[in-house]
């Protein structure tokens, strides 16, 4: 047992279950913890602490550890409840610690006096602010075991003059327990398998709880012949090379996973507690493995829920089967519908409807700068869709991005974290101007520590999903145009690399120039500025092309609308008729 400043017994816990480094700006008592322990844990500077708090969220989706952010009282604590939020929502450990003003001045009206307990109460599961500096250790340590516990942040509150009161600090082991790997009964299994063979069409739905099963899903996909949609989460899981991939569901997804979907007979969900499931037609029936019980039946009535691990429980069905299931027409027909969708990013990659680079175009360039360790950091809003359609994911590669809480400037704070934790691979983050533009004071951060991050940033003016949004509603987009910088300017100004791009010259010489610098080993981050058409990517929320479905006239209008040719982009129902009449 050692006498040492509390905030350095603070410290010394947190490298006690190995974090090492914080994010933050300094003030108050608690930075002289780390100042004296620079040794252990770096802190990072922050520009805002929004940044800060986002980056620790980002830096627990991608590593699986606890991300830990610190703020001063008052305004300082809350600019952390932005990434709170995503934390929260995205069931994410992380750890926040703030600071309060001095105990005699709590709940006297004194500057930044304000009850930051109650504020942050509804923001986590572990709530706490200590009254005794010899509290502050073992507060931080219990913070960090309910965070991992219940996936989610943790808060502490210390008031400032505890941070430096003289304290006796011993390091405790640290055991974090192992969640049990559940299986499935050989019930479970065969009922899987029956449900799986009775159907006609079936289909994979995957989720974040796939990470760690990768390959049993491709493996499971494989051997029974099934199609495999994704989550949003969950794009980067599943290769974007691989035939059975039909990509993501939704506003974000593609035009084969929606109407695979909306064919499908049965859906085995496989780590995802879907929401929008809850508007699927109730004819579907849905098997759902998920190692959560809570999220067993929340969305969707299913005929089979398994309890279990995706790993070991797909693993145990794939035993089960000694031969390929052959394939079906509907995975034929899913096959051809995918190359179609191919073909339609294809020709969005070549068009110049108004003289100017498509996303598309944009993202198809960078996708060259792409190795197989790349993390991707995505922002929210159109780019976010753009880049789950164009990027090369799943080979190695990794995406994170603000799923639930849907938090502008995520992108460019996800780098931050991401290039930290791994700073031997490579990093792209891709934010949309609206995005960008809030956090850009922290490309700073990126400069200061020499993270060599490529920020990819798609500028058409606006906030492009939110319009979209207001045009579904038969709203107009008041107030939701805005005045650009030239952020290859501003990037520049703040000492990185900054590349404008305004047609296919530029962008051709701008990707060149970013693989030299790479070469070279350049540690300053790059903002590629790409200048893009203001066109918003095609909304496959809802796919008016099934004739079983929609009259003739509603496809019409909807293909003109949306410019989809039919001959070159058949609906699925079409396909599998046509391969069914060849039979």
């Amino acid at each position: 047992m050692a006498q040492m400043k509390a905030s350095q017994a603070l410290v010394k816990e947190l490298a006690n279950w190995q974090v090492d480094h914080v994010y933050g700006i300094p003030a108050d008592s608690l930075i002289d913890g780390f100042a004296a322990e620079q040794d252990l844990i770096r802190y990072i500077q922050v520009r805002h602490e929004e940044v800060g708090a986002l980056a620790a969220a980002a830096e627990s989706k991608l590593t699986g550890k606890i991300g830990v952010a610190l703020a001063a009282v008052g305004p300082g604590a809350i600019h952390l409840i932005y990434g709170l939020c995503d934390a929260k929502m995205d069931h994410t450990p992380m750890l926040v610690i703030i600071s309060n003003v001095t105990t005699s001045m709590i709940n006297t009206h004194y500057l930044q006096d304000m009850d930051e307990d109650e504020l942050f109460a509804g923001l986590d599961t572990f709530h706490r602010q200590v009254s005794d500096a010899k509290q502050i250790p073992g507060t931080i340590r219990a913070a960090i075991q309910a965070a991992y516990k219940t996936q989610s942040p943790s808060i502490v509150i210390i008031p400032d003059d505890l941070a430096n009161v003289e304290i006796n600090y011993e390091p405790m082991p640290v055991h974090r327990l192992a969640k049990p790997v559940l299986a499935g009964t050989d019930a479970q299994v065969a009922q899987t398998v029956s449900l799986i063979k009775q159907a006609k069409r079936p289909v994979m739905l995957v989720g974040k709880g796939i990470r760690h099963a990768q390959s049993e899903v491709a493996a499971f996909s494989q051997k029974f012949g099934l199609p495999v949609v994704t989550t949003a989460p969950a794009v980067g899981y599943v290769a974007s090379n691989f035939e059975n991939n039909l990509g993501s569901l939704g506003t974000v997804g593609t035009q084969p996973a929606f109407e695979a979907m909306h064919m499908a007979d049965l859906v085995v969900m496989v780590g995802t507690s879907y929401p929008f499931m809850r508007f699927m037609p109730r004819t579907i029936k849905t098997i759902q493995i998920n190692q959560d019980s809570q999220a067993l039946g929340e969305q969707f009535p299913a005929v089979q829920l398994v309890q279990a691990d995706a790993k070991t429980y797909l693993a145990q069905v794939i035993k089960t089967q000694p031969d390929q299931v052959p394939a079906s027409d509907f995975l034929k027909a899913c096959h051809i519908a995918r190359q179609n969708w191919h073909g339609y990013l294809d020709e969005r990659v070549a068009a110049r409807p108004t003289g100017l680079l498509t996303a598309e175009a944009v993202l198809r360039g960078v996708s060259q700068l792409s190795t197989p360790d790349t993390i991707y950091g995505l922002d929210i809003g159109n780019n976010m869709v753009w880049s789950t359609r164009m990027l090369p994911f799943g080979n190695g590669q990794e995406m994170t991005m603000s799923a639930w809480f849907g938090a502008m400037g995520y992108g460019l704070s996800a780098g931050i974290a991401a290039q930290l934790s791994y700073p031997d691979k490579r990093v792209i983050t891709v934010s949309g101007d609206g995005g960008f533009s809030m956090v850009v004071q922290d490309l700073l951060t990126q400069v200061q520590y020499q993270l060599p991050v490529i920020n990819v940033v798609l500028e058409n003016g606006g906030y492009g999903f939110i319009r979209q949004e207001k045009a579904k509603a038969g709203q107009s987009d008041y107030g939701l145009k805005f005045m650009n910088a030239n952020w290859a300017g501003v990037a520049e100004n703040m000492g990185a690399i900054g590349l404008r791009v305004t047609n296919d010259q530029t962008l051709t010489a701008a990707i060149q120039t970013i693989k030299q610098h790479l070469a070279a080993g350049d540690k300053q981050p790059i903002v590629l500025d790409a200048v893009i058409t203001d066109e918003e990517p095609l909304d496959t929320s809802t796919m008016k092309l099934d004739p079983d479905k929609y009259s003739d006239r509603m496809i019409g209008e909807f293909r003109v609308k949306n410019h989809l040719d039919g001959d070159r982009y058949p609906s699925l129902r079409r396909i599998l008729n046509r391969l069914t009449a060849q039979q």
